[in-house]
């Protein structure tokens, strides 16, 4: 597991953080690297319920919405003014304006009713127990293990990702200087492959080790702790440990020396946690030709969304958090020239039911609304199908409206992986239950 250089763990006592200093490159360094694209996934842990996020407004759905969600309904001034697709309007959360605004000038796309799937599943089959289903569904650690795996139906040591930046590596998309995965959540399994490991980064954090200055004395004593990581101790173990500490010094000077070219974004962004992470994120992307990167993946996360309890007031706060810091992530992209080559993208554990649980929560369930941002994105579309606002519908795992996806994660990420560069043929290995689905693709990046 140590054998891919440049794991660098968190560990504010030895190694500081490891984080990105808060500057960046001039925009000429991000337009310079030829054929760059990015992936950059914003996960929303806790179970986001998409139920309120985005929401088809016709007469029909809309009634049939309040209805079932009672306490838990926003209302028409809670909501966006709606934006008509296909004949039919649908409004976001009102405290997502700007992504609203986003997607009504075709630069982010919703994917409706999305989860993870083994094959693709009617209420009949998932009620007859015969079809495979995601193992132990509506379980908060399994289902972010699906989704960030791609094996639903058992465990995987690698995520999809990882899986995507083994084979990127071995195509010489990059220069091989740092990790093609880069974290400001600490590690995770998303970004862990077979022969890569990913970077943990920590946002405004010093890259460089506690303790050391540029005085003679502080880098002689620095020079003897590198050396000392290279001698050779007869145990497997340290040796392991030592390499890794090694690869990590190595890595923090590369992303040192290119942040050292550095001049400020103009882009302001939001002093929130999400918004600290796509900081950091835009100024690895605006140093990425420096690096000689020309395929990298981002990870970012937004907790908090386990709302079994006051959630209008909890939804409230965090997407006040989490649309600033996406309008400013993508005017950033703007910025340096590369909205074409940068698609983000959500991912959560799961939706919640429609029917309100006590305490102005909701409960746990499954098929949910997930975004796709960037200038390469088809916007202003719905790409699946909303769920039937019924109670024991066509949509519902039982009586509750935990919605069986008609979407499925697999097909979602392929959708990304075509657009980042991984051919047809290699999308078996990536997500290895693809071939169950007719449409492998969903058609939201051009």
């Amino acid at each position: 597991m140590f054998s891919r250089r440049g794991f660098i763990r968190v560990s504010s006592a030895a190694v500081g953080s490891l984080a990105l200093r808060p500057f960046g490159l001039l925009p000429a360094l991000a337009q310079s690297g030829p054929d760059y694209r990015a992936l950059v996934c914003i996960f929303l842990y806790g179970g986001n319920d998409s139920n309120n996020t985005v929401l088809p407004m016709d007469d029909t759905d809309f009634q049939a919405y309040t209805s079932i969600r009672r306490q838990l309904a926003l209302t028409p001034a809670d909501l966006t003014t709606p934006t008509t697709v296909s004949g039919s309007p649908i409004s976001f959360h009102g405290q997502l304006p700007s992504m609203a605004g986003l997607f009504s000038s075709k630069e982010l796309a919703v994917i409706a009713n999305v989860g993870p799937l083994v094959q693709p599943l009617t209420r009949t089959q998932y009620q007859q127990t015969g079809a495979p289903v995601p193992l132990n569904l509506f379980s908060h650690p399994d289902q972010q293990r699906a989704w960030e795996t791609s094996y639903p139906q058992g465990y995987s040591t690698t995520g999809w990702a990882g899986r995507v930046a083994d084979f990127i590596a071995t195509q010489n998309y990059n220069a091989n200087t740092i990790p093609m995965f880069l974290s400001t959540a600490g590690n995770n399994l998303l970004g862990t492959g077979a022969s890569t490991q990913q970077i943990a980064l920590v946002p405004g954090e010093p890259l460089s080790l506690a303790g050391f200055d540029n005085s003679a004395e502080s880098q002689a004593r620095y020079a003897a702790v590198t050396k000392l990581l290279t001698l050779n101790s007869g145990i497997a173990l340290a040796q392991a440990a030592n390499q890794t500490l090694s690869n990590s010094l190595a890595d923090a000077q590369v992303l040192a020396n290119a942040l050292g070219k550095a001049s400020p974004l103009k882009t302001v962004f939001p002093a929130t946690e999400l918004g600290a992470q796509l900081l950091q994120v835009a100024q690895v992307i605006q140093v990425q030709a420096a690096l000689g990167m020309r395929r990298q993946i981002f990870f970012c996360q937004l907790g908090g969304f386990d709302t079994h309890a006051d959630e209008m007031n909890t939804l409230f706060g965090l997407y006040a958090q989490l649309d600033p810091a996406i309008a400013a992530f993508y005017a950033a992209t703007q910025e340096l020239g590369v909205a074409d080559s940068v698609t983000t993208f959500t991912e959560s554990d799961f939706s919640r039911t429609l029917q309100p649980a006590t305490d102005g929560g909701a409960d746990h369930g499954w098929g949910g609304n997930h975004f796709a941002l960037g200038g390469a994105v088809s916007g202003g579309q719905i790409f699946g199908q909303f769920p039937t606002f019924e109670l024991g519908g066509p949509n519902d795992t039982d009586t509750r409206g935990r919605w069986i996806p008609t979407t499925a994660s697999d097909q979602y990420g392929a959708t990304l992986c075509e657009w980042f560069g991984v051919p047809n043929s290699v999308l078996p290995i990536i997500f290895p239950n693809i071939a169950n689905f007719p449409t492998q693709k969903l058609g939201f990046l051009g």
